[in-house]
C-alpha cells in the first residue's frame, strides 16, 4: 500500500448536504467526522456555527456551500453567504460557479463573482473550493473556469454538486488537473462512493472527494491496512 489511514481519511469531505437531514442528523454525521478524522465535514449552511462547535478541538475543517446547489443566486447574495459562513466559523467554503452565465460566455461575471468570493475568505485565512457542475458545460468552458480559478487562486476546483444531472466522470478529472496550475487541487463530487473509486482518483492527482459513504469507505480502508 502507498498510502496510510490518515491519507485516506483527509482526502474526505464527510458531506451533509441532503436537505432533509434532521439537526440530529447532522450532529451525528459532524461526530462521525471526529471520528474517523476526516478532512472537512460540509454541512448546511445553518447548522455551520453548531458543527465549528462539534469539530472543535480536532483537526477537521469546518466546511459549507455558497449559492448551492445550482450557483444563480446574485453575487451579493453568495458574498453575504460566505461572510456569514466565516462569522460561523466556517474554514472551507464550496462555492457554485454561476451556471448560467458560464453558459452565455460572460465571463467577466464569472470572474468577478469568484474573485469577490475567494478574496473575501482568503482575507479571513480561509480556504474556497470552486464548483463547477461539469454535467451542463462543455470540455472549453471547464477549462475556461479551471484558468480563472487559477489566476484568482482558488485553493481546489470541483467537479460537481452531487445535485445535478451527472457527477464527477475520470475524463473531467484528467481534464481539469491538466488545466489547472499546481497551486490549485482538484475535488471529485458525486458518484465516489467506495474506496477503490477514491484510489482510482487519487492515482489522477485529485486531493479531496465529497462523500456520503465516508464510514464504509473508511471501514474498507482499516480493513485492507489491517488497522
Amino acid at each position: 500500500m502507498d498510502h496510510t489511514y490518515s491519507d485516506i481519511a483527509k482526502m474526505i469531505d464527510h458531506s451533509l448536504l441532503n436537505p432533509a437531514l434532521t439537526d440530529r442528523e447532522l450532529e451525528l454525521g459532524c461526530r462521525v467526522g471526529v471520528e474517523y478524522d476526516v478532512a472537512s465535514v460540509c454541512i448546511l449552511p445553518y447548522y455551520l456555527r453548531q458543527c465549528a462547535e462539534i469539530l472543535k478541538g480536532s483537526s477537521v475543517k469546518a466546511s459549507t456551500t455558497i449559492g448551492f446547489p445550482h450557483g444563480g443566486h446574485t453575487t451579493a447574495i453568495k458574498v453575504a453567504e460566505a461572510r456569514q459562513a466565516l462569522a460561523d466559523g466556517g474554514q472551507e467554503l464550496d462555492v457554485v460557479v454561476n451556471v448560467s452565465k458560464v453558459l452565455s460566455g460572460d465571463w467577466e461575471y464569472v470572474r468577478s463573482e469568484l474573485a469577490a468570493v475567494i478574496e473575501l475568505t482568503h482575507d479571513r485565512g480561509q480556504k474556497v473550493k470552486v464548483i463547477f457542475e461539469n454535467c451542463y458545460l462543455s470540455d472549453e468552458q471547464k477549462i475556461r473556469l479551471c484558468e480563472i480559478c487559477g489566476q484568482l487562486g482558488a485553493d481546489w476546483v470541483k467537479t460537481s454538486t452531487g445535485y445535478g444531472t451527472g457527477g464527477a466522470t475520470i475524463e473531467d478529472l484528467k481534464l481539469m488537473r491538466r488545466h489547472s496550475p499546481a497551486h490549485v487541487q482538484v475535488k471529485a463530487a458525486g458518484g465516489i462512493r467506495d474506496l477503490d473509486k477514491l484510489l482510482e482518483v487519487r492515482t489522477l492527482g485529485v486531493t479531496r472527494i465529497g462523500a456520503t459513504r465516508t464510514v464504509g469507505i473508511l471501514q474498507e480502508c482499516k480493513r485492507r491496512l489491517g488497522t
